[in-house]
Formats: structure tokens, sequence, C-alpha cells
């Protein structure tokens, strides 16, 4: 049996090969996404959840901070679309690059109501932030982290965006003080304040608020002295849970740009087995 030479058997295959190709691609790409869809029902938020990325975020100091977010991106969808372009929010967020404040948040909701032909859109972010702070006493640095959450929703040319930290404390009975021959019992608490404000308030200053109206704060990093430190001013300035919102409440209601906030205090009771909470919410 006769065989074709080589050369010609490799140009005869790559030949049907090109050809098989070429005839199983479309000349077009479905858009399946903007069909109609027949139950006529209108989604209120549809979009991507739990997208890590990394970021830079400006604190006080007019300095970044570098971390890493997850992200919630989502529109509401019309009852006569089928579904969303997933892939336009990634596209969205990538365009802005990694510095991420309140001021490009406004920017980034009305190009998803652009690109997704969309009447609201909202971004949820959240992170860890980190913050050095010195020991009271001796004055040794360690880094303290605090959840921080962006959530930013426009409907149509309304905007809204609310910034919520949450803080460890340490907290002191007031009632096993009084009751008590010597001692009193003391348990972390944790703090979570959301604002909405008439211009910018800092993270930092959200924390110190909320350090502020506890017991004492807490640190990563303590020497005897400094341990002694915080056990006495926790000593000397005990809290209930009720307190405790009170008195963030009281701050938020005197600062000249918050309009709204909404404090919640939970204690993890050292002596129980459940935990104490408290929670107001206020229009300023």
């Amino acid at each position: 049996m006769n065989f074709p030479p080589a050369r010609h058997l490799a140009a005869e295959t790559t030949t049907s090969m090109q050809t098989t190709v070429a005839h199983s691609e479309p000349t077009s790409l479905t858009d399946t996404q903007s069909q109609a869809d027949h139950r006529q029902l209108r989604i209120d938020k549809v979009g991507v959840r739990g997208l890590r990325y990394p970021v830079e975020v400006r604190d006080r100091a007019q300095k970044t901070q570098n971390t890493i977010a997850t992200f919630s991106l989502t529109v509401d969808l019309p009852h006569k679309f089928k579904g969303t372009h997933m892939s336009r929010f990634v596209e969205v967020l990538n365009a802005h690059g990694r510095l991420v404040h309140v001021d490009n948040l406004g920017e980034m909701l009305q190009e998803l109501q652009h690109k997704l032909h969309a009447n609201a859109a909202h971004i949820e972010m959240e992170f860890p932030y980190f913050i050095e702070k010195k020991a009271p006493v001796t004055q040794a640095p360690g880094l303290v982290d605090y959840q921080v959450k962006f959530d930013a929703e426009i409907h149509g040319s309304e905007m809204d965006i609310t910034v919520t930290v949450t803080v460890p404390v340490t907290t002191l009975c007031p009632c096993s003080k009084a009751i008590s021959r010597y001692g009193a019992h003391n348990q972390r608490g944790y703090v979570t304040l959301s604002v909405r404000t008439l211009h910018t308030v800092w993270i930092e200053e959200m924390i110190s608020i909320i350090e502020e109206s506890a017991s004492a704060p807490i640190y990563s990093l303590l020497k005897r002295p400094d341990e002694k430190f915080v056990t006495e001013q926790a000593y000397d300035n005990p809290v209930f849970v009720e307190d405790l919102v009170r008195n963030v409440a009281t701050h938020c209601n005197r600062h000249p740009d918050i309009v709204w906030y909404k404090v919640e205090a939970e204690n993890m009771e050292s002596i129980h087995n459940h935990a104490a909470y408290a929670c107001i919410e206020k229009a300023v």
C-alpha cells in the first residue's frame, strides 16, 4: 500500500481541522440574559456575593492601608429580562483600581446602573481595618483589628451610604461591683455602630467614640504595668450594656455630621452562658 508523503498528510489534516473549527464557531453569541422572561416577576437584588478583592483604604491621616475586602454587588432586574450580566459587576470593580473610599462608591453605583440598565444598585464592602495602639503605660505598640463595612445604594438619583464599625471593648458590671466585697466580673463586649453622615466621619473617629463609652479599651500588647492600669481603669468605669449604648448614642447626638445612627452592644458575660444585648437607633 502506498502512503502519501508525510508533509502532504500533515497539510491535509491541518486543513481538515480548520474546516471543522470554522463550522463549529457560531457567527454570533446568543445573549441569553437579555431574553424575555414569561413569569413577569421583578427581582429586587441580583448580582455577585463573596467576591474577595485587594483594596487600599484611606485613613484619617490621609494615608492608605492595604487590606482584603469582601464585596457584594447587586442591581434590580426588571420583570421582562431573564437574567443579568454577572461579568459586568467585576468589570466595574476592576475599573476603579484598588483605592476605595466612600467618595468613589457613588461613581461605582452609577456605573452599575448604566452598565446593567438598572434603576437601583447596591454595594457592600466589608474588610478588617488595623490601627496601631500604644499600651497606656509602657507605650509598647501593637496592632488592633476592627471590622468595617461600607453599605452603599442608589435608587434612581437618590444615594445612601452607611458606614459600620465593630469594636471590641472591656466592660465591668456595676451591679457586681456594688454587691461584692472585692472584685467585680468583667467581660469583653462588642459594639457595632452604623452611621449616615453629612460629611466624612473617619473610621478612627467612630472607634474613639465607642472606646470612650466603655469601661476600658482593648489592646493587643500589654505588659504588667499596662495590665494593672487597664484593670483599674475598668473597675473605675463600670457600665451595663444599657450604659454602653447610651454613652455611644450621646456622642452621636452631639456630632454635627451624623444624621442617623444605630448602635448595638453585646457583652459576652463571664458568669453566664448567654450574652447581654442592647440597641438604639435614631435619626438625628
